[in-house]
C-alpha cells in the first residue's frame, strides 16, 4: 500500500490557526456560577373601586332586517342622546357597544324546490356602553334610559386609581425580595449578596363583575337611579429573580 500523501501546506496553516484562534475562546469561558439562589416575592394593596361601567342593550326582531335595523337604531340613538347630555371626560363617558343583525333560519323541513335554508326572520342588538367615577351621575341615567334596557353592570379600577399605588405596591415587593435575600444568605452562612438579574410585574384591579341580562325588549319603567356599591379591588406586584450569595 503506498503512503497516503500529506497535507497541502495552505491547510496545515488554516488548521493551525482555527487552533490558535479557538484556545482564547475556550480560555474566556466564564466558569460555571455558583452559590446562586432564585428568590421571588410579591405584595398587595386594596384599593377602593372607583370605574362604574354599565352596558346598555336592546334585541328587535322582524321579517324584514331592514326594519328591524331601524328601529335598533332609533332606540340607539333615543338613548344616546339622553347619555350625551351629561357626558363629561373622566366621569362620565358615553361609547356605543356591539350592533349586529343576524338570521333566524325556520326549523320547518324544507321544501323540495327550496336551495339553501329558510330564513324565518331577523334578529338584531345594540349596546351602548356608559363609564366613569361619577357613580352617581351614571346610576341616575340608568333610570332614564328608557329604549335600552340594562344587560351587565360592574366596577374596576381606572388607570389612574391604579397607577396611583403602583410604585408603593411594587417598593414592598422590592423590599420583601432583599429581606429574604437576607435571610437566605444568613441561613447558609454567608456574608452578603450581589443581584445577578430581577424582573417587576405588577397587575391592578379587577374586571367588572357581569351582571346576566335583565330583559331583551326595553320596558317602560319608572324613573329610578340603580344602586350601586364599589367595593375594593387590588394591585399587585410580584419580584423574581436571582442572587449571588457572598461570603
Amino acid at each position: 500500500m503506498s503512503p497516503r500523501p500529506p497535507l497541502p501546506r495552505r491547510l496545515l496553516v488554516l488548521a493551525a490557526a482555527g487552533t490558535l484562534l479557538a484556545a482564547p475562546a475556550l480560555a474566556q469561558m466564564p466558569p460555571p456560577p455558583v452559590n446562586v439562589v432564585n428568590l421571588a416575592a410579591s405584595a398587595t394593596v386594596e384599593v377602593p373601586r372607583d370605574w362604574l361601567t354599565i352596558v346598555f342593550a336592546t334585541t328587535r326582531e322582524g321579517s324584514d332586517p331592514v326594519a328591524v335595523q331601524a328601529e335598533l337604531k332609533q332606540a340607539l340613538d333615543a338613548a344616546l342622546a339622553e347619555a350625551r347630555r351629561g357626558a363629561r371626560p373622566g366621569q362620565l363617558e358615553v361609547r356605543t357597544g356591539g350592533f349586529s343583525l343576524h338570521p333566524r333560519y325556520s326549523a320547518q323541513p324544507r321544501p323540495v324546490n327550496a336551495s339553501g335554508p329558510i330564513i324565518a326572520g331577523w334578529t338584531g342588538t345594540a349596546e351602548l356602553i356608559v363609564e366613569g367615577r361619577d357613580t352617581a351621575a351614571i346610576s341616575a341615567l340608568a333610570g332614564r334610559i328608557r329604549t335600552l334596557t340594562i344587560a351587565r353592570t360592574g366596577f374596576s379600577l381606572s388607570r389612574e386609581a391604579r397607577e396611583k399605588v403602583e410604585s408603593e405596591v411594587a417598593a414592598m415587593a422590592i423590599a420583601r425580595f432583599r429581606t429574604r435575600a437576607d435571610e437566605v444568605a444568613k441561613q447558609f452562612g454567608f456574608g452578603g449578596w450581589t443581584l445577578r438579574e430581577v424582573a417587576v410585574n405588577s397587575e391592578g384591579g379587577q374586571p367588572p363583575m357581569p351582571v346576566p341580562m335583565m330583559r331583551a325588549q326595553a320596558a317602560p319603567a319608572a324613573e329610578m337611579a340603580l344602586p350601586v356599591e364599589a367595593g375594593t379591588g387590588t394591585v399587585s406586584a410580584s419580584v423574581s429573580g436571582s442572587v449571588q450569595l457572598t461570603r
